[in-house]
């Protein structure tokens, strides 16, 4: 693919505000007593990957729906462990995050950074469909691994993944999901479905974790592979682990979609809009931001 393009930097939004809000002192405050932890947090997060990896464009990627319904269709445990007794996002942040998330929006707005969101879409879906359309090399910053599956060397698309911090972060192309996993890039969703991710809800199939996911896959290609192998009693899969595979074939098609970003959910947005500097610094002094709005409006200098 020819690359036109300069670098995109694709934020998961959730994903760098949650890290930030967690990782960061709540007692950072505006003037007026609310937390800004985490839009401190995010701005210099950005702020430095920014100056890091100097791309050409940087877009925040939005949660329209952090737990869409034709997800829970398919699998109807998905992010069940996050719900509150009625039914909504539990909130674990003691009412302290929810106020900035706005704000987060907003100073990205004034930063010309735009955010991006897609009806019964998550963040995730617009990073897939985004870094699909892009003509250019791609970095995704993400704490979560999921996103590992959009990495593709011939494309020059990498995660940018801050586990470890955001001054430790990893740089995740195909050599690296093999040295971690065994297994390379394009066949994260077939490892991460058989492997579950009990923070998202999926139970995975019974027995199988990282090394016995990546040796099926070695063996039989893919989960259709697996699958047909599992059904075959000549196979060299073990008894038990071909009768976990039978017992979850059902689980196993309907979280293979489940764990696939989607690569249409929206359209590349305008990256012409200017920073607002008079309007930032504004919002800077308000929220009692500092160092930090300057530092932020130097990156995007």
């Amino acid at each position: 693919m020819s690359q036109t393009r300069g670098r995109l930097l694709l934020l998961d939004s959730a994903s760098l505000y949650f890290r930030a809000f967690f990782g960061i002192p709540k007692t950072l405050t505006a003037p007026d007593g609310t937390a800004v932890n985490a839009l401190r947090g995010i701005l210099d997060f950005t702020s430095s990957l920014t100056t890091q990896y100097e791309p050409e464009a940087v877009v925040a990627c939005w949660d329209d729906a952090w737990r869409p319904q034709w997800r829970v269709d398919l699998v109807d445990t998905y992010k069940t462990q996050r719900l509150d007794a009625d039914g909504g996002e539990a909130d674990t942040t003691d009412g302290l995050l929810g106020p900035q998330v706005p704000l987060i929006a907003e100073a990205f707005a004034l930063l010309g950074i735009p955010v991006v969101g897609a009806a019964d879409a998550e963040a995730d879906d617009v990073i897939g469909t985004l870094a699909t359309l892009w003509d250019g090399p791609v970095d995704v910053v993400t704490g979560d691994r999921d996103l590992f599956q959009v990495v593709d060397d011939a494309r020059d698309v990498r995660v940018l993944y801050v586990a470890k911090g955001v001054s430790k972060h990893d740089v995740v192309d195909d050599a690296w999901i093999r040295a971690k996993y065994g297994i390379g890039a394009a066949d994260y969703v077939d490892f991460a479905v058989m492997r579950g991710d009990p923070s998202d809800g999926l139970p995975g199939v019974a027995g199988i974790g990282d090394k016995t996911a990546a040796a099926l896959i070695e063996e039989f290609g893919d989960l259709d592979g697996i699958i047909t192998a599992a059904g075959d009693d000549s196979s060299s899969i073990k008894p038990r682990v071909r009768q976990s595979l039978l017992d979850s074939v059902d689980y196993i098609r309907a979280a293979r979609e489940v764990v696939a970003v989607k690569r249409d959910v929206c359209e590349i947005p305008a990256l012409d809009g200017a920073v607002d500097t008079d309007g930032f610094t504004s919002f800077g002094t308000t929220w009692g931001l500092g160092t930090v709005a300057e530092r932020a409006l130097k990156a995007r200098g």
